[in-house]
């Protein structure tokens, strides 16, 4: 090929994929829009259908020529609102839930029961979709994305729920008190799970993962680090003796603590949400669109065109949603104050915390795990 043709395949090939991520950037754009105006914008969950229909010509310079929503399922809605009702009641666990679900000969969409009955005869309750729409403030009626940063109680979805707000959360409340007291059951807690590496002859690092053998036995098996699908393993017991010798030798330089503490801070903004611009300005512009929408009711309400007891239930649902947007603003400000403030009272904790202890090292070390090479192991 020549030079000439070269450069034409080259600017072939990246206009391609200058349009295909275009193209991605828009679809983004479209379902978050379409989030904001309170649509569903993936496939229809469990009790519900997609539905399609094309616009008339008012419509289409804003939806398409195609508009999609979603529509409760005439036929699975009722399944999951009896599913709803016997949680409600707070005397049936997820198992006996499926069970009489499965009693009633209804199945999950996919056609999978609810119990598939061994061929031991034990019969297995499938609780895992269960559990997931137990969660699901879709059901309830509002737009949630944790991606998207919409929080609950933010956006009403423009589909009919299957449940209130108030049984929805009711529901929650029984599932968090089932679940305060329970342990999960590991056989073994890996302590350096994602965080270790090993270093072959080759020099190239390759991340352990945990894995358990003959766990049927009395003494639940033997745990290792190992490279998936190899024959590089490393017993657990061997690898975290070396972890107390290891941050021992840690030492920081007092030059690096302001960019230590200023990284801490960034992480729990992050994560407790107070400073993270977009969840607080939604917020704020979520209390001013109520006051906004509460000053056009006002209107509606002096000319007539809407009941005092249409005012009276919209009110209340306005109060109730600026209290508890109040309360969320307020915690975020106190959870992140505290928390910083304690970082420079307590500076020991932070060697208490095993993200923490990556940030030290990562500061020491120029590096994000703890490396062992193949020498030393």
């Amino acid at each position: 090929m020549d030079p000439d043709g070269r450069v034409i395949v080259a600017l072939s090939f990246t206009l391609a994929r200058r349009e295909s991520t275009l193209l991605g950037i828009r679809t983004k754009g479209g379902q978050q829009a379409k989030r904001r105006g309170g649509g569903y914008a993936n496939y229809a969950p469990e009790g519900y259908i997609n539905v399609t229909a094309r616009t008339d010509d008012s419509k289409r310079h804003d939806l398409g020529r195609f508009d999609k929503w979603i529509e409760q399922d005439p036929k699975r809605a009722p399944i999951w609102r009896y599913a709803w009702e016997l949680l409600l009641e707070d005397k049936w666990t997820l198992e006996d839930i499926a069970e009489k679900l499965h009693e009633r000969g209804y199945r999950h969409r996919t056609g999978r029961p609810f119990v598939e009955i061994q061929p031991n005869g034990k019969r297995r309750a499938n609780i895992s979709t269960i559990s997931h729409v137990f969660h699901n403030w879709m059901y309830a009626g509002w737009v949630v994305s944790e991606k998207n940063q919409i929080p609950p109680k933010t956006i009403r979805g423009n589909w009919e729920p299957i449940v209130t707000s108030e049984e929805f959360e009711r529901g929650l409340e029984i599932l968090e008190r089932r679940n305060r007291h329970r342990l999960a059951k590991r056989r073994h807690e890996y302590l350096l799970k994602g965080i270790i590496f090993y270093i072959g002859h080759d020099g190239n690092e390759v991340k352990l993962t945990g894995s358990t053998s003959n766990t049927y036995r009395r003494g639940g098996g033997t745990a290792y680090y190992c490279v998936p699908r190899s024959n590089v393993n490393f017993k657990c017991d061997g690898i975290e003796r070396q972890i107390p010798d290891e941050l021992k030798r840690i030492q920081v330089d007092p030059e690096m603590l302001p960019m230590i503490r200023a990284y801490y801070t960034q992480d729990l903004a992050e994560k407790l949400g107070h400073n993270r611009p977009s969840e607080r300005e939604e917020l704020i512009a979520t209390l001013e669109a109520i006051d906004q929408e509460e000053a056009r009711t006002v209107r509606l309400l002096a000319s007539g065109r809407i009941s005092e007891d249409v005012w009276d239930v919209l009110w209340a649902e306005w109060q109730d949603r600026r209290l508890k947007l109040r309360a969320t603003l307020e915690g975020m400000t106190q959870q992140q104050q505290y928390h910083v403030e304690n970082l420079g009272q307590h500076p020991e904790s932070l060697r208490k915390s095993k993200r923490c202890i990556i940030d030290l090292i990562a500061a020491h070390r120029k590096s994000c795990c703890i490396t062992w090479s193949s020498g030393l192991l």
